[in-house]
């Protein structure tokens, strides 16, 4: 009897790639099979969520029967529609998977054999609303139809399906030249009349539409530097995780991938937080996509528009703009046994004072490079930059969201100086009314009082928080939002501090970054973790731009960056961190460090080519 494709264990992170068409997304294994779906958007129910309960959450599996198969997986061409290659002595088959922008709503996956011959296993077994919901199945002309109490999903298929358990199967040969379709789409109810299923002269038109769509849309990059490849790789993710009816960017679209295996560091990344966004309008802004940076404005526009009467904005927002993101805890095994397997995020309730810079940066640089803003909006950025000049000495849970007491983080205190500083260049640029002395008595208190308790004397850098002498990431962005200059002593010191082994006090091992050193960080949370890709990429910008005082740097910068590409997966993914084994931990594909490889790509690119002036920055 052939094997069946039952998934029976988890499928590494890094074996994945992702697909979607702007609405939600799916991760393919290298084994064939989807084993994370949401349904009908990023942070809808899953319906299928197997890498995170192998045995009860549900998976959609394409897979040879032979047991001897090699496995290749790669994306079309500048294209999110990936491919996965199955080799064997008998023939080389493949599944195409993709999901139409428009036309159809739902995933395809096309096998073919493009040489000898090969007999495949096909199962799709739904488990609904996480695997809370029970569900019917009915086998109907062209495929079958699951119905659960709040989800209708249609397989279409041009095969015979039998049952199996509360999901179906079928086994079938494929010679050299044909193919087959399997489409999964949304119906409207239990008893919609909908026909289900493709033909193959359908599916070859969706295909080439969504072929055209990526290429089209990718054709619009202008980067033309050293890494081409990844830095394109990774604009096709960003668009990927972007969520068109309302323009915002998710995080990721995952939820409770584990910071580090069998540990409690699981979160649900499927929203938009509004840090992101000084880090998506550069990104998007330096490579040409200037449509996708208006449309993420227009959703920072909108939750301006929401904002408290006093003028603060909540952390993260749901990609609707909706405000409540309720955390619960689901009674799913985890990957690999890594519980508590959380949805919804309760950092939507803490007090994160860097946001508000990240926000001012974001609209100051596209007032700049993108369009000019308008004063109704104004009125809200000024509310904000009140907001700050009267909050900014509290205690938060800055950029890393610890669980545990608020402190006077440096950063957070850096990025209120940063809000303050753009509301005033905004002011100045845009002839704006503005509270012109109160302004600029804030912002040089915080540069003061940063310079003063922020800076660790005996340690020879800046710190963590306050008075402090525990070293974070976080402090290495501190050039690159100009609130120190990129070689001022204090942040070559910093730099040279933080690019040190653990065992000597430092963050970094072998070029990797850690965001801090957990045993001297009090983050609420037990466990370790990895380092962090983000991290990374930001230690090679800090070391670009600290050049002109030692060129040695550069050239160090370099290295590690393209050491930092060797980690990418074999599809040019990260995911948020990478394990003491080199194992992709946490979210994954993270529009994070994606946005950091771009903005170090870019202006690496331009200090190798030997640019007279530093690369601009985020408030040029």
């Amino acid at each position: 009897m052939p094997p069946t494709c039952e998934a029976s264990s988890y499928q590494p992170i890094e074996d994945h790639g992702v697909i979607g068409n702007l609405r939600t997304a799916a991760l393919a294994a290298k084994d064939g099979s989807i084993d994370w779906f949401c349904f009908p958007r990023f942070d809808s129910p899953s319906v299928f969520a197997s890498i995170l309960d192998a045995k009860r959450g549900g998976y959609f599996r394409i897979c040879p029967t032979t047991a001897e198969v090699s496995r290749k997986q790669l994306y079309w061409p500048d294209t999110n529609v990936l491919i996965t290659r199955f080799l064997s002595a008998d023939g080389v088959g493949e599944i195409i998977d993709y999901m139409p922008i428009a036309g159809f709503d739902g995933l395809i996956r096309t096998v073919k054999v493009v040489r000898g011959a090969m007999q495949f296993r096909m199962e799709c077994h739904p488990a609904f609303n996480y695997a809370r919901d029970s569900h019917t199945t009915e086998i109907v002309a062209g495929g079958v139809k699951f119905h659960s109490r709040h989800l209708h999903l249609g397989l279409g298929s041009q095969l015979p399906l039998g049952r199996m358990r509360k999901g179906v199967a079928a086994e079938f040969t494929l010679q050299e030249g044909e193919s087959t379709s399997f489409s999964l789409q949304g119906l409207k109810s239990a008893r919609d009349e909908q026909e289900i299923g493709l033909k193959n002269q359908e599916c070859g038109q969706l295909f080439h539409q969504t072929i055209d769509y990526w290429r089209n849309w990718i054709s619009k990059c202008t980067y033309r530097g050293r890494w081409r490849e990844m830095v394109n790789r990774s604009a096709l993710v960003l668009k990927l995780l972007t969520y068109e009816p309302t323009g915002a960017i998710i995080a990721a679209p995952t939820c409770s991938l584990p910071e580090s295996l069998g540990g409690q560091r699981n979160w649900d990344y499927r929203y938009a937080w509004i840090r992101d966004a000084a880090f998506t309008v550069y990104s998007l802004l330096r490579i040409g996509f200037r449509d996708e940076a208006m449309q993420f404005v227009a959703f920072l526009d909108a939750r301006c528009h929401e904002m408290d009467p006093h003028g603060s904005l909540q952390v993260v927002y749901g990609i609707d703009g909706r405000h409540e993101l309720r955390e619960e805890i689901l009674d799913l095994d985890g990957y690999r046994g890594s519980r508590p397997v959380r949805i919804g995020n309760a950092a939507v309730d803490q007090l994160q004072l860097d946001i508000n810079g990240e926000l001012l940066d974001s609209l100051y640089l596209f007032n700049k490079h993108g369009a000019p803003i308008s004063y109704d909006l104004w009125v809200y950025l000024r509310r904000i930059a009140n907001w700050v000049c009267d909050n900014w000495e509290k205690k938060d849970h800055a950029i890393w969201e610890v669980r545990g007491v608020p402190r006077n983080f440096v950063y957070s205190k850096v990025m209120c100086w940063v809000a303050v500083d753009r509301a005033l260049r905004l002011a100045s640029k845009r002839s704006f009314p503005a509270d012109w002395r109160r302004w600029m008595r804030t912002r040089d208190k915080i540069y003061e009082t940063v310079m003063k308790r922020g800076w660790n004397a005996k340690r020879q850098a800046f710190v963590q928080a306050y008075d402090g002498s525990a070293l974070d990431a976080s402090c290495l962005r501190m050039p690159l939002v100009f609130f120190t200059g990129p070689n001022d002593p204090r942040m070559l010191q910093t730099i040279d501090a933080i690019n040190k082994a653990p065992r000597e006090g430092g963050l970094v091992s072998d070029g990797l970054v850690f965001r801090y050193d957990l045993d001297k960080t009090r983050d609420g949370v037990s466990g370790t973790e990895g380092t962090f890709n983000l991290c990374s990429f930001w230690l090679v910008e800090a070391l670009t731009r600290a050049s002109h005082a030692d060129p040695t740097r550069l050239q160090d910068a370099r290295l590690l960056f393209e050491q930092m590409l060797g980690y990418a997966n074999h599809l040019g993914l990260y995911a948020e961190q990478l394990g003491h084994r080199g194992e992709a931990l946490g979210n994954f594909p993270q529009a994070l460090t994606h946005l950091a490889l771009i903005s170090a790509a870019y202006n690496l690119d331009q200090y190798l080519d030997g640019a007279q002036s530093p690369p601009e920055g985020t408030n040029d």
